[in-house]
């Protein structure tokens, strides 16, 4: 069967008439009907019914444009992805991050998709707030904690907990707490935090959690700040545990000391998020697999 008469024939029912569909297709009126004729005789059966005025889909002809129409558009797809495919991956990304987001491993990442994809340009964004991606440009969020937007695809990447954390110099000069109700005598860098004061709920190794109002002359948004106060002697406060363990590897892991080790604040899921798929360019797609390879592994520990 010659998916050219197939092709036509949904074009006329589109059109609604010959005329119409010769007209679209730069086609005289004559070529149409004798195509649509030859397609009812290959399959052995009446497609449209005819007057001098109009035209109509038979039973079985409603029946066909459905399929037929759905299959040529499925066509249409795969050629799509095959065009697609062919040529080198290039063009801008758009994504955004929480600031700080684990540490180095990011940009780590970033450098190795560059290097891979040299056409591939990322725009990342390193900001506290919530980004809407549909309204703000966005291919890419990654994003901790419960998502609220279900109409975004997800990968989860695992989970990650916060330790309490503090600079020698700090615990040198303020004593180090052994206790949880000592933290209310501390001062405490907080996150997200209003008027000074924050509630924090710590869980110890059996499971069980308390908690404790704090107080603090510093709040702010972004995570890596809240690290470089903690490091300036600011106060105690609660770090990614993979953010303290990179300082560690990286040999200045002096500059944060873990008070009170048996408690942490556990933390939400990490996942990256993206608009649907099928909206989803090649690029982003590209990019999107990457991160899922790469920073899976940091987080499965965590992982529930």
């Amino acid at each position: 069967m010659d998916l050219n008469h197939v092709a036509v024939f949904v074009r006329v029912v589109e059109a609604g008439s010959f005329t119409a569909a010769g007209e679209a297709m730069g086609l005289p009126k004559s070529s149409v009907s004798r195509t649509v004729a030859r397609l009812e005789e290959d399959l052995g059966v009446r497609l449209l019914t005819r007057t001098t005025r109009s035209l109509h889909l038979t039973e079985t002809g409603r029946a066909y444009y459905e399929r037929a129409r759905n299959a040529l558009t499925s066509l249409d797809e795969a050629a799509g992805v095959a065009s697609d495919e062919s040529v080198v991956p290039r063009g801008i990304v758009r994504m955004t991050a929480p600031g700080g987001f684990g540490g180095n491993e990011l940009a780590e990442v970033l450098v190795e998709f560059s290097r891979r994809y040299p056409e591939i340009h990322v725009e990342l964004a390193l900001t506290g707030r919530y980004v809407d991606l549909a309204e703000e440009g966005f291919d890419i969020a990654l994003r901790g904690g419960k998502l609220e937007d279900s109409s975004l695809i997800a990968k989860r990447l695992g989970k990650t907990d916060f330790g309490l954390f503090a600079s020698s110099r700090y615990l040198e000069e303020r004593g180090t707490p052994t206790t949880l109700d000592e933290l209310a005598s501390h001062c405490c860098v907080l996150h997200l935090a209003r008027l000074g004061r924050a509630e924090w709920i710590l869980t110890d190794e059996s499971g069980v959690a308390a908690t404790l109002d704090v107080r603090g002359a510093i709040s702010v948004d972004e995570t890596d700040f809240v690290r470089q106060a903690i490091e300036a002697g600011a106060g105690i406060g609660l770090l990614p545990l993979i953010v303290a363990a990179k300082c560690a590897a990286a040999g200045f892991g002096d500059r944060l000391v873990r008070v009170l080790p048996k408690y942490a604040r556990r933390g939400g899921a990490i996942h990256v998020v993206t608009p649907p798929l099928e909206n989803l360019p090649r690029r982003a797609r590209l990019l999107r697999d990457f991160l899922v390879e790469k920073l899976t592994p940091l987080y499965s520990y965590g992982a529930s």
